[in-house]
């Protein structure tokens, strides 16, 4: 019991308190200070809210039963966008405090505070894009707490407007007044703008003179006509054609060096998207959801698109409108476009102005851009939809940089640096696993600068001074030569990880289990243990180590990076060692000549081996004429899944011989299905099930020695959802829990994910 200020005595639920408030997570950017604002004024409680380097902090008074349930409300209640990690609460003497107000952001101390991925526009906000009366109409930068642009123009902590690129507006007096309305959507939006205090839109022609008129009026129109624009978004430049008209999407491909790589197209709305592709509940979820990623759909045998917009592929990369500027040139334009990253083939893609202009000048015939900085690149993210969750196959945009929260404590914070292909880095401490945006393939000194420079924002944003710094075992790697470079600097301890062992904790970190497990490892290529080129590998692996259990056939690879370019080199290896010197005379298009056949017979002799399951589909792919050179990575494997037909039942057979899975038993199949004159979609149909097959029955035999039941699928080729999913029902059938990937790339993206949770567990375990 108490009393109140004129001494009538309160009961328990009424009597004064007051809490110190401590709230962790991404909560700044989101909305949170004005939630808990207005929290406070539900709840009748004084006191204040505010920012920290550590998240949101508070304090509250008022009735004891009103402060509970304040405190209860800050865990449960909190912001669409906000993820509430820990809140912590302690009491204090009541003050007899009256009101409740923002206080000043404090920036002192170490940084520990979590940012907000960038935000589709919300529907509130489209309200008001689409309403002549409002003063924001067609103002392709609004935004408000609930949606916006947040990593991309972050370029420091405390979240607030002077540590992002919309530092140079200042705010008008209408939207100062919104900002400091606590009743107000755009209480503390940082990026809050309109048409009289924010950033503009112009239309330029290829040499960068203005053109006259409404910009996306008339940027829609140069795109009805066939031409190429340039459209600056969030995270960088976008290559934008008309998606119909195919002279125009073939000049775009002309012009970018994209010979053959599908590209992606963006629709109107839902209903839009549904014209050109199969959308299930799930890829709708995915399409309209705060994050908008391109998902990977069923194409629709009459889509009015243009062939050319994704060649030889029954899927097509559909994504919405997550700005306002694409809200209104997907209304004004009243088709389908495609929307391709803003570069030439293997460069990152473009986000400074001046840079965009001298990279993208002969491609573009136009530029659609505006004077809002970009802090930090950042690509579209990519998913497939695999049984009822998504499967990420690049985690960029509208993810990067959330956490991923792991349940290991971290003894020492760590880096680590990644694969050479779809590069993404890793800072870890404590339980947060900061995974970056899509860096892409360090093959060049622009990826690598972008590469070190994320390093550097990433450290600062949140205050992480790695001591261990986790690289891959590849001399060669520029991420591992990254690594090495760092070696002795104040106290780095370095730790090598084994390429498919870190695919392996990647999946186990994805889904939270410590191992050990039989990992199914399936990829293009890593440099093994035992020096050789690893890549179909079945792995006894927890956290801190692992055994090799099993492997794919090694086979050689002849002229090492040109077998990767042109597949049907593989083929000749396969079919090599397969037949010897007895290859049926029928697949000439294989041996393409005699001469050719003797040089890959000779390069065979003296080539690195790999056990490499990317190459065993490259072989397949050429033998059944699919695919003889690919213009890109993994191009052969990605053509023969999707020439796969999907009512044949028939398998191919093959042998497991003291743990090595023969794929050469594979590719005898296939010949023989060659030259019967069986149609090649049912070979492909063939091998994916009897490689699946042949895999469940060698993990059966992993198991039969190390009574382990639980598996982790990792690795590139498990993108390939036809095969992931013969392997998850066989698995499931025999009696095995799978694990498979939902918040990381199967690929190289979840390495540095993997690498990160191993130099982890090593260090906890030497303690």
């Amino acid at each position: 019991m108490g009393t109140d200020a004129a001494g009538t005595r309160l009961t328990g639920e009424q009597a004064r308190a007051r809490v110190r408030v401590r709230v962790e997570g991404v909560v700044q950017g989101v909305g949170y200070r004005p939630f808990v604002h207005a929290l406070a004024a539900e709840l009748g409680v004084a006191g204040f809210v505010g920012n920290d380097v550590d998240g949101v902090f508070a304090e509250a008074e008022g009735a004891s039963g009103a402060v509970g349930e304040f405190v209860t409300a800050l865990r449960e209640r909190a912001p669409a966008l906000a993820v509430v990690e820990r809140v912590t609460a302690d009491a204090m003497p009541p003050t007899g405090d009256g009101g409740f107000v923002i206080a000043p952001s404090t920036t002192g101390g170490r940084r520990r505070t979590l940012i907000s991925a960038d935000t589709a526009t919300c529907v509130d906000c489209l309200r008001e894009l689409n309403d002549p009366a409002d003063r924001r109409f067609r103002y392709p930068f609004i935004n408000c707490t609930n949606c916006g642009p947040r990593f991309t123009i972050v370029t420091d902590v405390p979240y607030d407007r002077a540590a992002t690129t919309m530092a140079p507006y200042p705010l008008c007096p209408a939207c100062a007044r919104e900002y400091a309305d606590p009743g107000d959507r755009r209480f503390h939006a940082q990026p809050v703008c309109c048409p009289d205090c924010g950033p503009a839109l112009v239309l330029t022609d290829a040499a960068g003179a203005p053109v006259v008129g409404d910009p996306v009026a008339a940027a829609a129109a140069e795109l009805r006509s066939g031409r190429i624009l340039a459209i600056k978004g969030l995270g960088g430049y976008h290559l934008a054609v008309d998606a119909v008209a195919e002279p125009a999407v073939a000049t775009l491909r002309a012009r970018k060096h994209r010979e053959e790589r599908p590209l992606a197209v963006m629709a109107a709305d839902l209903e839009a998207a549904r014209t050109i592709a199969g959308v299930g509940e799930v890829a709708a979820s995915l399409l309209t959801g705060r994050r908008r990623p391109i998902v990977l759909l069923p194409r629709r045998p009459d889509a009015p698109l243009a062939p050319a917009v994704a060649p030889r592929n029954r899927e097509i990369g559909v994504m919405l409108p997550y700005t306002p500027l694409h809200h209104l040139l997907a209304r004004e334009i009243g088709r389908p476009f495609v929307l391709t990253s803003g570069n030439r083939s293997d460069e990152p893609i473009a986000y400074d102005d001046a840079d965009a202009q001298r990279r993208l000048v002969d491609i573009a015939d136009g530029f659609l851009r505006h004077d809002r900085g970009i802090r930090t690149r950042a690509d579209d993210s990519v998913v497939r939809v695999f049984r009822g969750r998504a499967l990420p196959i690049r985690r960029s945009r509208g993810y990067a940089p959330e956490p991923l929260s792991v349940p290991w404590e971290t003894p020492r914070p760590v880096l680590a640096c990644g694969a050479e292909l779809k590069n993404t880095f890793c800072l870890l401490a404590r339980r947060h696993a900061f995974v970056s945006h899509h860096i892409g393939d360090l093959e060049n000194y622009e990826t690598f600068a972008s590469y070190t420079d994320g390093i550097a924002h990433f450290r600062r944003l949140f205050d992480i001074d790695p001591v261990v710094v986790a690289h891959d075992l590849h001399p060669e790697y520029l991420s591992t030569k990254y690594a090495h470079d760092l070696d002795g600097i104040g106290g780095i301890e370095l730790v090598g990880v084994q390429h498919h062992h870190a695919h392996i904790a990647s999946c186990l970190a994805d889904n939270g289990h410590a191992g050990p497990v039989i990992g199914v490892a399936l990829d293009g290529l890593g440099l093994g243990s035992d020096g050789t080129l690893w890549g179909g590998e079945l792995l006894v692996a927890d956290l801190v180590g692992f055994t090799r259990a099993g492997h794919l056939q090694p086979v050689p690879m002849p002229s090492g990076a040109g077998a990767i370019r042109e597949p049907w080199r593989m083929a000749a290896a396969y079919l090599r060692t397969a037949y010897g010197d007895d290859v049926p005379a029928a697949l000439a298009v294989v041996r393409r000549n005699s001469s050719r056949w003797r040089v890959m017979t000779t390069l065979c002799r003296s080539a690195l081996v790999t056990s490499s399951a990317g190459r065993l589909f490259d072989a397949v792919s050429a033998i059944v004429g699919v695919r003889d050179a690919v213009s890109y990575e993994g191009q052969a494997a990605v053509e023969l899944e999707q020439l796969r037909d999907p009512n044949e039942r028939g398998s191919y057979s093959a042998r497991v011989v003291d743990g090595v899975l023969l794929g050469s038993d594979l590719v005898r199949a296939v010949v023989d299905d060659v030259l019967a004159g069986v149609a090649p979609e049912r070979i492909s149909a063939r091998f994916h099930h009897g490689l699946a097959q042949a895999l469940v029955a060698q993990v059966e035999g992993v198991r039969e020695g190390c009574g382990l039941d639980t598996v982790a699928l990792s690795g590139g080729v498990f993108q390939n959802v036809t095969l992931l999913a013969r392997m998850t029902d066989g698995l499931t059938a025999a009696g095995f829990r799978v694990l498979v990937h939902s918040r990381v790339p199967p690929n190289d993206g979840g390495i540095s994910l993997g690498q990160a949770v191993v130099a982890a567990a090593r260090d906890r375990s030497a303690r």
